[in-house]
């Protein structure tokens, strides 16, 4: 059986910089407890193997001739929607793919900073759910309960980090996707600014929602990973300016007015926090307000902003399911979502997108008075496997809508949000909280959440070792 390891990722940076441990001990342990979580976790739809291996041992030799990059050595891994050089990207979809013959730009920055990429994590097809399970892999498991979803669409990501099988890894936000999976699994997850991380060959996913962004036990390993991955591809349409988020995750916020808001954009499924929900978000309210901020209750002004999302949403979808080869392999909710597309694109899509800059002066006048917005990440705890089995499109999105209905606004406006663990219900199902701001707010997010980090200590709770596949180390 092997042995979890929660040894994090600029720590596992630092001991292989020191001598303290080589890559090839890193990697070949991590192979392990992949191999050996599989089966009950079933985080990896593509595990990398002899060429990780053979990856790690060249890192030992830089390593040795005092070569040193931020990452140089680690492992890592990558959800599978971002291109990896040898490795077909599937997406969550059946079928068979030719293999990516050039890494996406954000596998190159990891890999131009020293990272060995282990293998790509299993998501929802075409990341359109809040659970990652399907006919092509089967259901990827939370480590903290098999018998639930760890979220999605960024779930095989989370899983793997939050089993210790990688130190953190690579997820995408396009209504939600890293922030849920992080919410439902205890880990620290940065949805970033619109195009701060590049999402190249895909110059504006999924009609400009979706971004790319990290997964991690702690908010400095967030930060580290998020530092490495940022900036844009000469063929990139946004281009934020850069963010020093390693130095803000050492830096004070200062004092600062935060808005607990409650009631979420209009749905019309009914949704309202789940009793464990409001109660592990008020901690965190309670938490920040003895740490010297001020806290109170307010609401954005959402609007309809619903209008801005569905039309992306779906059009970004069917963009690219109509890349897959072969449309009779996708799930039957896909097929529905492309022929919805073909109703509201053209027109309805650019209506969308020209919405995004009232939307930004409307929910952004908010920040008039306050400087981060505090909400929770979901309304429900972490749903069982196989809930939304057999259900189609309609009911499906509306289950999806009631139980996460916090998110996606900030897909819409393009803006930058964080999760941080919250604690969990009374059966010890993880549960999370937002941290909201405005364009290029990054850095403040950052610094606030490491600082409740700081008081609350939540990367001292693990989950369990024989769920996880061994014993956590320390423990």
């Amino acid at each position: 059986m092997s042995t979890a390891d929660f040894t994090g990722l600029a720590e596992q940076a630092r001991k292989l910089r020191e001598g303290q441990i080589s890559s090839a001990e890193l990697v070949a342990s991590s192979l392990e407890r992949i191999a050996a979580s599989q089966r009950t976790l079933n985080a990896f739809r593509h595990v990398c193997g002899d060429l990780a291996l053979a990856e790690a041992e060249a890192a030992d030799r830089r390593l040795a001739a005092g070569v040193r990059l931020p990452l140089l050595g680690v492992p890592v891994a990558v959800k599978d929607d971002s291109d990896v050089a040898g490795l077909p990207t599937l997406f969550g979809c059946r079928g068979e793919i030719a293999p990516a013959t050039v890494d996406g730009e954000a596998v190159r920055r990891l890999r131009a900073a020293g990272a060995v990429i282990v293998g790509k994590t299993n998501s929802c097809e075409l990341g359109q759910w809040a659970f990652t399970e399907g006919p092509a892999f089967g259901a990827t498991r939370n480590p903290w309960s098999p018998g639930h979803t760890p979220g999605g669409s960024s779930g095989g990501s989370a899983a793997a980090v939050a089993a210790g099988l990688v130190p953190a890894a690579l997820g995408s936000d396009g209504a939600g996707s890293i922030r849920i999976p992080a919410a439902w699994t205890h880990l620290v997850g940065i949805k970033p600014q619109r195009g701060r991380v590049s999402l190249h060959p895909h110059s504006d996913a999924f009609q400009g929602l979706a971004v790319a962004g990290p997964l991690a036990r702690s908010v400095a390993d967030a930060a580290l990973l998020l530092d490495v991955v940022q900036g844009a591809h000469p063929e990139d349409l946004h281009r934020p300016v850069p963010v020093d988020a390693s130095a803000a995750a050492r830096r004070d916020p200062g004092r600062l007015r935060i808005a607990l808001a409650w009631r979420p954009p209009l749905t019309l499924t009914g949704a309202a926090p789940h009793p464990d929900v409001r109660r592990a978000v008020t901690g965190l309210a309670e938490a920040l307000a003895r740490l010297g901020h001020h806290v109170e209750e307010a609401r954005p002004r959402y609007g309809l902003i619903g209008l801005g999302f569905v039309p992306r949403g779906t059009t970004g979808v069917a963009e690219l399911a109509a890349l897959h080869p072969d449309p009779a392999l996708l799930d039957p909710r896909t097929r529905s979502a492309m022929r919805s597309a073909r109703l509201l694109r053209g027109p309805l899509v650019r209506a969308a997108r020209a919405r995004e800059a009232r939307q930004h002066r409307r929910i952004g006048a908010l920040f008039d008075a306050y400087d981060v917005i505090l909400a929770p990440t979901t309304a429900e705890p972490p749903p069982p496997i196989g809930r939304f089995d057999g259900l189609g499109a309609w009911r499906t999105n509306a289950a999806m809508a009631a139980a996460c209905p916090y998110a996606w606004p900030w897909n819409v406006l393009g803006w930058p949000g964080v999760n941080v663990p919250a604690g969990f219900t009374g059966e010890g199902l993880p549960l999370g909280a937002q941290l909201l701001g405005p364009e290029g707010a990054e850095e403040r997010l950052i610094s606030l959440a490491a600082q409740l980090e700081a008081d609350r200590r939540w990367y001292d709770q693990y989950p369990d070792p024989l769920i996880t596949g061994g014993a956590p180390v320390g423990q």
